[in-house]
């Protein structure tokens, strides 16, 4: 997968640009806060239709105007896509692959795959499970347009569910919609348990045998799914899952009128990380997370290059500044293949990685 070009408009601090990238290498070097970041969340934008950074679109759009535009000419399982997003203030937002609007955001998924990993990622085990679970929902998104769609649906329930848990007791009427959001947060929260649990499984074939690489073989990596307790095995069907998740909001409904909040559901999943047999978050140094969190973007790299037969776009995001020269060599010689772009704060040679281009990027101008 080869993003050939790109052209933005009012994006961030882009009020127009228009690049042409090489299908290897392209290092994007220039000061802080010149948009070096901003040119990467585009790229990984026009993918998935999400942001790594902002919760709304509205937040990607230039301030004083009330649009941004986004135009990737994609080359994807050897056809050319253009990919479009029109950001509308206050107004949603219009995607298109190949002047097509597409209904749902789920529609992009196999056009046009990125990896990105940031600084903020080599927290990833640290963190609580909200940052495991973006993990997880940003890799599955690009893969499988039916969880795209599950778990849009199922965080807009959750937020209406919320809504009714919190103001009931001042509206009683509210609880006669109860039961039919939960059926339908049971219906989607299976299905978005059942792809997670999948896309873990496949996490463990690859991630242990990086991390083992990565550390020489003196450490040892296993990855483990905590979901709904009900859910004896999330591996199943989701008409399995569907009634162990009733049972359990039926276990847990007293409790939520009580505290007036959602305790049940995918919601609160977790993805563990145990190395040499302990919790990496609890009892890790701070090498082993870092290291940890490494393995789990090279193995969703390979993942979709298994998936997919090509390479995803990589998206090095300041990340090898972060890193000492063990873990960036070992980067460094993992990714051969795909295209890929790194932002740093110089120009510098990158060792193990031939061709490409240097773009020195300046006050949202790219040079």
């Amino acid at each position: 997968m080869i993003v050939k070009s790109l052209e933005l408009d009012f994006f961030r601090n882009y009020v127009h640009l228009e690049a042409a990238f090489d299908p290897r290498v392209n290092l994007i070097y220039g000061d802080n806060a010149q948009g070096k970041t901003n040119l990467l969340e585009a790229i990984a934008y026009l993918s998935s239709a999400r942001s790594h950074r902002a919760r709304y679109d509205k937040e990607m759009i230039q301030m004083g105007v009330d649009s941004a535009f986004l135009k990737g000419e994609v080359v994807s399982r050897g056809r050319d896509f253009t990919l479009e997003a029109k950001l509308l203030r206050g107004r949603g937002r219009q995607l298109y692959s190949n002047g097509v609007r597409l209904k749902t955001a789920g529609e992009l998924a196999g056009i046009l795959n990125t990896v990105l990993f940031c600084p903020e990622d080599l927290y990833l085990i640290r963190e609580g499970g909200a940052a495991r679970r973006k993990f997880l929902d940003g890799a599955i998104c690009q893969l499988r347009p039916r969880y795209a769609q599950a778990l849009a649906e199922y965080n807009r329930l959750y937020e209406h569910k919320t809504r009714i848990l919190r103001d009931w007791p001042e509206n009683p009427s509210l609880l006669q919609t109860l039961d039919d959001f939960n059926l339908r947060m049971a219906q989607t929260g299976a299905i978005v348990i059942h792809y997670r649990a999948h896309f873990v499984k496949r996490l463990r074939e690859h991630a242990p045998a990086i991390h083992a690489d990565f550390s020489g073989g003196r450490e040892t990596m296993e990855l483990g799914y905590e979901t709904v307790s009900t859910v004896d095995d999330p591996l199943r069907p989701p008409r399995e899952i569907l009634p162990m998740l009733l049972d359990h909001q039926e276990s847990h409904r007293q409790a939520e009128l009580d505290c007036r909040q959602c305790l049940s559901g995918p919601h609160k999943d977790d993805l563990t990380v145990d190395v040499n047999g302990v919790s990496a978050k609890t009892y890790g140094s701070q090498g082993q997370t870092r290291t940890a969190a490494l393995s789990l973007k090279l193995a969703q790299r390979e993942i979709f290059q298994e998936e997919t037969g090509e390479w995803p776009v990589l998206l090095l995001d300041d990340v090898l500044s972060e890193l000492d020269g063990k873990r960036q060599s070992f980067v460094l010689n993992r990714i051969q293949g795909g295209q890929i772009f790194i932002t740093c704060c110089e120009e510098e040679k990158l060792e193990g990685l031939e061709g490409g281009k240097a773009f020195h990027i300046q006050g949202g101008w790219l040079i």
